[in-house]
């Protein structure tokens, strides 16, 4: 089976590259950039070990262009790319071969929601609804199903497997208070001043609070339907750390629910899910899922106030783990193939 990804020269689109040539089910692998075709992807600064270039044999272990890589058909194409570009780069291969957009391109299904979280009108506003969100654990069967998909961003990934089956079940009686930190590559790879390392370091700041970050709508249209009488108030933060991303969620519940309930309402959401893991009564911290595809959940409840916790690693389960967790549903794989269960701490 080939694979191809395009800004394969990206901090997702590198661990793309090293996760698909650990996959046993993917035999060619075609590492796309407009910007270093022609060159070795093996050098001594790419930090990539030679042997992932036995999968790149269509490339001759060199970067290529979108257009050489249309013309070696792939199976399954990984766009890691910018938000508003990527569904111009994706165009030669939709219809064709099965898309899984790591952008914000088709994650909004309303262009009204998407124009305001993005301040632009969507690039394929006639393609949004063949797009499948591909939260994997909530939309496995519409997954399997889908030749375009919209992979999640990494806040509302993290969150949402915490909040929705609570939202399901009826059982939140106030608007989520989201609290979610984040560590540096969330921004990247791109120069800026604010990610250096001077400015980072011994450094935790709130950027973009509420409505002026564009994850909060993508939170705020899965839980609406979920339960469509909540709303949200999100704070992102960055933190001075590489990756790794954790979610503080206070809300109020029905006095009902205790910790048994609780863990129920879990255990039956996610008991086909390899990748997440309830960790109640310990508070999960990013560590334990450094390098891993897992979401850790946890909660403390006083009365009733509760406080949900969940991490998860931004650049795995965030972007590149759970694209490939999409691709593995798709194709009938074994949903863990090619992916870490465990941290490496």
């Amino acid at each position: 089976m080939k694979a191809a990804i395009l800004g394969t020269t990206g901090y997702t689109g590198q661990i793309l590259l090293r996760q698909l040539s650990g996959h046993n089910k993917i035999d060619t692998i075609i590492p796309v950039s407009s910007s270093k075709a022609g060159e070795l992807v093996i050098n001594e600064d790419a930090g990539l070990h030679p042997s992932i270039a036995d999968k790149m044999t269509g490339s001759s272990g060199k970067y290529v262009s979108v257009e050489n890589a249309a013309a070696e058909k792939p199976d399954v194409v990984f766009a890691a790319l910018p938000h508003l570009a990527s569904a111009k780069f994706c165009k030669p291969f939709l219809g064709k071969s099965v898309v899984i957009d790591l952008s914000a391109d088709f994650r909004i299904e309303d262009p009204e929601l998407f124009q305001k979280a993005y301040g632009e009108k969507p690039p394929r506003e006639d393609l949004l609804p063949l797009a499948v969100y591909g939260l994997s654990e909530r939309y496995r069967d519409e997954i399997a199903q889908a030749d375009l998909i919209a992979n999640p961003g990494c806040y509302p990934t993290a969150t949402l497997l915490s909040l929705l089956p609570l939202a399901e079940k009826g059982i939140i009686r106030s608007n989520p208070v989201i609290n979610a930190l984040s560590g540096i590559s969330g921004a990247g790879r791109k120069a800026r001043i604010g990610n250096l390392l001077v400015e980072r370091s011994e450094n935790i700041c709130a950027y973009a609070p509420g409505t002026t970050h564009r994850h909060s709508w993508e939170i705020w249209k899965e839980l609406k339907k979920a339960d469509s009488s909540l709303d949200i108030q999100f704070i992102p933060h960055l933190v001075p750390m590489k990756r790794g991303m954790a979610i503080t969620t206070s809300i109020l519940v029905d006095d009902k629910v205790d910790s048994n309930l609780l863990g129920k309402i879990y255990s039956d959401a996610y008991a086909s899910s390899p990748f997440v893991k309830i960790s109640y009564p310990g508070i999960p911290e990013t560590k334990q899922v450094w390098g891993s595809n897992r979401c850790d959940i946890s909660w403390h409840l006083e009365e009733n106030r509760l406080i949900l916790f969940s991490v998860i690693d931004n650049l795995i389960k965030g972007a590149s783990g759970q694209a490939l967790q999409n691709m593995n549903i798709r194709f009938g794989f074994s949903e863990s193939e090619g992916l870490n269960l465990h941290g490496e701490i």
